[in-house]
């Protein structure tokens, strides 16, 4: 590392958090304009809507926005070195045009862990903040809340060999009744269990389960037992008998890897939209390296009139990424298009664009 590598990943990392900070300003004076009356209406002071809210709200908008900004800053700074004729100096030095590209690498490297590191653990945490706000305060009166209802005659299976079903749970209150579980090996049943109620207890993170009735069959034989009560330790969790439109959003990659599974041993259908969130918290970290190399060989380029051509080439591309983006996921959810496809299409697609640029730029 040389001082010219730390000149350009110090500034381009200072402009990137820049134009971070700029966006989410932006963003909660917008968002505030728009829900000031729910707010009034709730009551609740500002520190309360900044902590019950506004901490899961930022997140989630800036890692939807971070490869944009990402590819803003880079395009900017850049340019400026293009306009300053520090490109052409660097080359000129005798420095390959591959060398340059090397410290904004770097840069977007350190950038593409955060996004994955965040994509896993903290925005699903920062998302239940936000939907929980949401569906209890904003739209706690609105017809339509996807977080408060019921489900009637579900059926799932545990595990390989034990199958399970409620006939009516209720989502606000973590209840059901009619629990029945039953394991089968062979085509046969030889365990049996029946109960009256099922309920969530949120100190034990168990189950409880009330009036129990269970039954060991062995061949002709069969034993019966009836408890009052009966904790378990089932694999399956609250989030797993509701259905809960934000659930891909609120779970960490270890949960949504299991819930997926599960779906899957249910026979679920349209899994893909699930499919499409776990690999695109993969596949967005990687499009930050795409957009920075692209971004690079953008602006590097010295013209006529200031960085104004290299801003409006970089956002013209920037917004065919996400429309290729938002395509592949549609034709993912609503086709037929494979998710861990439609989440790299994108990347795959831009990758020859990046290519195309790196050939016409002047090294």
């Amino acid at each position: 590392m040389k001082i010219i590598d730390w000149y350009i990943i110090k500034n381009f990392l200072i402009t990137f958090f820049f134009t971070l900070v700029l966006f989410a300003v932006i963003a909660v004076v917008i968002d505030i304009s728009e829900k000031t009356d729910d707010f009034v209406k709730s009551g609740l002071s500002a520190y309360q809507i900044m902590s019950q809210y506004y901490y899961g709200f930022l997140p989630h908008i800036l890692a939807m926005l971070f490869p944009l900004f990402v590819f803003i800053a880079v395009i900017f700074f850049t340019a400026k070195m293009a306009e300053r004729t520090e490109v052409i100096a660097i080359l000129a030095s005798g420095t390959t045009y591959g060398r340059f590209l090397r410290p904004f690498m770097i840069g977007g490297l350190i950038l593409a862990g955060v996004l994955w590191l965040a994509n896993r653990y903290v925005i699903p945490k920062a998302n239940e903040i936000r939907v929980n706000f949401q569906a209890n305060v904003l739209d706690k009166n609105s017809s339509y809340n996807p977080l408060i209802g019921s489900r009637n005659n579900i059926y799932f299976k545990i595990d390989s060999f034990t199958y399970a079903g409620v006939n009516y749970y209720d989502t606000a209150t973590k209840t059901g009744s009619n629990f029945f579980m039953q394991h089968i090996v062979s085509n046969k049943i030889d365990y049996n269990l029946r109960a009256e109620t099922l309920r969530w207890d949120t100190l034990k993170r168990k189950w409880v389960l009330d009036n129990v009735i269970e039954r060991w069959i062995n061949g002709m034989t069969e034993r019966v037992t009836m408890e009052p009560q009966k904790v378990m330790n089932f694999t399956f969790k609250p989030v797993d008998l509701k259905r809960d439109e934000y659930a891909k959003d609120k779970l960490v990659t270890t949960e949504l890897d299991r819930f997926i599974l599960l779906e899957e041993q249910r026979g679920t259908e349209g899994l893909n939209t699930l499919k499409v969130e776990r690999y695109k918290r993969d596949a967005t970290p990687a499009s930050l390296l795409l957009l920075t190399f692209i971004g690079v060989v953008v602006a590097s380029r010295k013209v006529r009139g200031g960085s104004g051509l290299h801003m409006a080439v970089g956002l013209i591309t920037a917004s065919i990424f996400i429309l290729t983006d938002r395509f592949s996921t549609i034709f993912s959810t609503k086709g037929d298009l494979h998710p861990l496809l439609a989440a790299w299409l994108p990347n795959i697609i831009f990758t020859f664009v990046a290519y195309a640029f790196y050939r016409r730029t002047p090294k």
